[in-house]
């Protein structure tokens, strides 16, 4: 591979082929309910699967802890998520995936395997596991200490 610029690195290629999976995934996610992004889709499955509060859900999905706070408001006022108080810390909150939030998720669940399927198209389970493997190392190599 000819690296003269920058668009020539294979981590501009991988922020390529991350915005074309955001893309695919936003398109696909609104047809089925167009009110809800690609993050909100992300986090409402998180929290369905996990209890986290809500910095520990920020640095799953890569976002500051203002962004977050932002989006889980507009998925409280969409009505997707719970928020209530921890009976044992009133200092904490507890999201909970709402009626709305579940039927959302079991309209997301065969989206997202649709997603998936188109993203890794002839791309073999080796060569799945070779990137991966890439690109926890470049992670590792990034982490400042």
């Amino acid at each position: 591979m000819k690296l003269d610029t920058p668009t020539n690195t294979v981590l501009y290629s991988i922020e390529e082929a991350i915005k074309a999976y955001r893309k695919l995934s936003f398109k696909n996610i609104s047809t089925v309910i167009p009110d809800i992004t690609v993050d909100q889709a992300l986090i409402l499955i998180i929290i369905n699967n996990n209890e986290l509060t809500q910095s520990e859900i920020a640095d799953l999905v890569f976002k500051d802890y203002a962004s977050m706070t932002r989006i889980l408001k507009l998925m409280i006022k969409k009505e997707y998520i719970l928020k209530t108080v921890d009976k044992n810390d009133r200092r904490k909150s507890k999201l909970k995936i709402s009626k709305k939030g579940s039927s959302a998720i079991e309209k997301l669940t065969p989206i997202i395997e649709i997603n998936r399927r188109t993203a890794l198209n002839d791309i073999s389970i080796e060569e799945q596991n070779n990137l991966y493997k890439t690109l926890k190392k470049i992670t590792q190599n990034c982490k400042i200490i």
